[in-house]
Formats: C-alpha cells, structure tokens, sequence
C-alpha cells in the first residue's frame, strides 16, 4: 500500500528537480563556452572516472552514458576529431577498442571537473535537505 506524499514533500520534490535542472543547465553552458557539447564532456568525464583504468571500452562508455553503442561510437568519432579522446587497439584482445584521452582532453575534463565540484559544493544543502525530508 503507497503512502500518499503530503504538500510538504512535494514541494521538496520540485525544488530538487529545479535545483538538479539548475545544474544541469549551467553544466551545458559551461561546456559550451569551452567548446564541446555537454555529450562530449560526458563521455570525457566517463573515460577519466572508469573505475580501475584511466580508458573505457566503447560498450562500457554506451552503458555509462546510457545511450546506443552506435550512437557512442559516433560521438567518440566528433571528440576524436577535437583531439580530445584516441582509439587504440585492445591490450588482450586486439579486436576490441580501447578509448583513452589524450593531453588536450585530459586538460580539457579536469578543467570543466573543477567547476563542477564547485557547483556541487554549492549543492551539498540541497541534496541533505531532500533526503531528510522524504524519510
């Protein structure tokens, strides 16, 4: 049986879903004064952050991404021709292909990252705030 939400945590709900759109609209903003799309800067953001290795497989990328691997091979194609990202063959397999950054991305993802976590950090009060309230 679902317990019905009273005013309170509706109201809590929207600001959130304002505050995440917030963000998410300053982070295509800020992407876009350095040049890439919010889509690149994501796949930069995934290859640098997979967990283990500083690389990423192009059907690794497509689930952290959420999107079709088709899809993510195309957008691998547009940052590899900005210089951000290189295909390199696989180290075990040779058919697979391995995505790594290269010097511009590595710069290109830190300097984007860093505004972010400030933005975040920002946040922080936000995100506490709804967790307490819908428990």
């Amino acid at each position: 049986m679902e317990i019905p939400l009273e005013k309170a945590e509706f109201e809590t709900l929207a600001d959130f879903r304002y505050q995440l759109r917030k963000f998410l609209r300053f982070s295509e903003l800020l992407t876009r004064r350095h040049g890439i799309t919010n889509l690149q800067y994501l796949l930069l953001l995934q290859i640098k952050g997979f967990p283990g290795r500083d690389w990423a497989q192009v059907g690794e990328l497509a689930e952290r991404l959420q999107a079709h691997q088709h899809g993510v091979v195309s957008l691998i194609s547009r940052c590899e021709k900005l210089g951000l990202v290189e295909r390199r063959p696989g180290r075990e397999d040779r058919r697979a292909v391995e995505v790594h950054l290269t010097t511009a991305g590595e710069a290109l993802v830190a300097r984007i990252a860093d505004r972010h976590r400030q933005e975040l950090k920002e946040l922080e009060g936000v995100f506490h705030e709804v967790v307490t309230h819908l428990r």
